[in-house]
C-alpha cells in the first residue's frame, strides 16, 4: 500500500557565507616594505641554518626590538638594519 501526501518536500538551503572579498580590496604592503620583508626573510633562511629556525626567530616576540623581528624589519630601513645585525650575531654565536 502506497501513501501519497500533499505536503511539500523539505528543501535544503545552502549555508550562509561571508561575502566574497577580492584580494584587490585588501590593503597591500607598500613596495619598499615588501622588499624589506622579503630580504630579511631570505637573510634569516640563509643564515640561521633552517627554515624552522628562521620562522621561529622572525615571528617570535622580541622585547629588545619592540615586537616581532619580521614586523620591525618590514617597517623601516633602520628596523631592517637592526634585525639583520641581530640575525648575523645569532649566526656567529651558533658557529662558535
Amino acid at each position: 500500500m502506497t501513501q501519497s501526501s500533499d505536503a511539500p518536500e523539505p528543501t535544503l538551503s545552502a549555508p550562509r557565507r561571508a561575502p566574497f572579498k577580492s584580494r584587490a580590496q585588501k590593503a597591500k604592503l607598500p613596495a619598499d616594505a615588501a622588499k624589506r620583508q622579503g630580504d630579511i626573510a631570505t637573510l634569516a633562511f640563509l643564515t640561521l641554518g633552517s627554515r624552522d629556525s628562521a620562522v621561529a626567530y622572525l615571528n617570535g616576540e622580541n622585547s629588545d626590538m619592540g615586537g616581532r623581528p619580521l614586523a620591525v624589519a618590514t617597517e623601516t630601513d633602520e628596523g631592517w638594519q637592526k634585525v639583520a645585525g641581530d640575525i648575523r650575531r645569532i649566526a656567529e654565536v651558533q658557529q662558535s
